[in-house]
């Protein structure tokens, strides 16, 4: 009897569960969302390709004509490419600083046995519960006082690995577990050391986690706004500080704000998009494993 029932509830269950998929209440749902996280971004892009006058005269309407000047005048623009080169060396410091630790911090995690292994991890867990505003004056005086590293990209860059590490290790150490204890021991069978096991065989096993964990860490690190506003000044300063800068400078040229605003969140977005495949590939494979 079981044998003749069960295709029959598998039946009626894919059918409820098609039914669920072609509720129109989802799909309108899911348009709602999309036009509330894109509006935005399309205001501000078509608005960089607007005159003033125009922004004006219809503030929601098309340009008429387009205007490239907008864009032109900001790409041409050094401070531009200064905040640029700001944020992508913090950016790039602090995803090698976050792939490379956390990595090293999930290892004796996931694969060893020891006293207090999981209190150690329960310690990076509530770390997610911490965000970097908590501890900001804390690390001001850390920062600029205690290491000398005020105004500088490694001032930024090291508080926020610290703080992207409690995440990178609960993603990086299902990867490291899931890995079988048989290529470790046939490894070490064929005189590999344990340092040489996790150089040679574990990183590129664990790479899509690694992909993961450094896209995160990049992006958030590119977006961070309040760590540079307190520890950068005048030359140093990144893209969302530039961008606060812009629009203090440049407040009656709203059209040229848009521009300058369109163009700083470009870089995240186009590298987050690229990327969005091996992100969720690396989520599936941290939840399996």
């Amino acid at each position: 009897m079981t044998a003749t029932t069960l295709p029959g509830t598998r039946v009626r269950r894919r059918a409820r569960r098609d039914a669920k998929s072609r509720n129109p209440l989802l799909y309108v749902a899911a348009l709602v969302v999309v036009a509330l996280s894109l509006g935005p971004v399309l205001v501000g892009v078509i608005g960089g390709f607007r005159t003033n006058a125009q922004l004006a005269e219809d503030p929601a309407g098309l340009p008429d004509p387009w205007v490239l000047d907008n864009y032109l005048n900001v790409i041409t623009g050094a401070e531009f490419w200064r905040y640029a080169l700001n944020s992508t060396a913090i950016a790039l410091i602090t995803t090698g600083l976050v792939v490379l630790l956390g990595v090293m911090a999930a290892y004796p995690l996931a694969r060893y046995r020891f006293r207090g292994r999981e209190a150690l991890f329960t310690i990076f867990v509530m770390g997610l519960l911490f965000p970097a505003t908590v501890a900001i004056i804390p690390l001001f005086i850390i920062v600029t006082r205690d290491l000398g590293l005020g105004n500088t990209w490694w001032g930024v860059a090291l508080p926020q690995a610290a703080f992207a590490l409690p995440l990178t290790v609960v993603i990086l150490r299902p990867f490291l577990a899931a890995i079988p204890t048989e290529i470790e021991e046939a490894a070490l069978l064929d005189g590999a050391s344990r340092l040489g096991f996790f150089w040679r065989i574990l990183l590129p096993l664990s790479g899509p986690g690694m992909v993961t964990v450094g896209v995160l860490a990049f992006v958030t690190s590119w977006n961070n706004y309040m760590l540079p506003l307190l520890l950068l000044q005048d030359r140093m300063r990144t893209l969302p500080l530039g961008v606060a800068d812009f629009s203090s400078e440049h407040a009656a040229d709203i059209a040229g704000v848009y521009a300058f605003t369109t163009l700083a969140m470009i870089p995240a977005l186009v590298f987050f998009l690229a990327m969005q495949k091996r992100i969720v590939n690396g989520l599936q494979g941290a939840v399996k494993g």
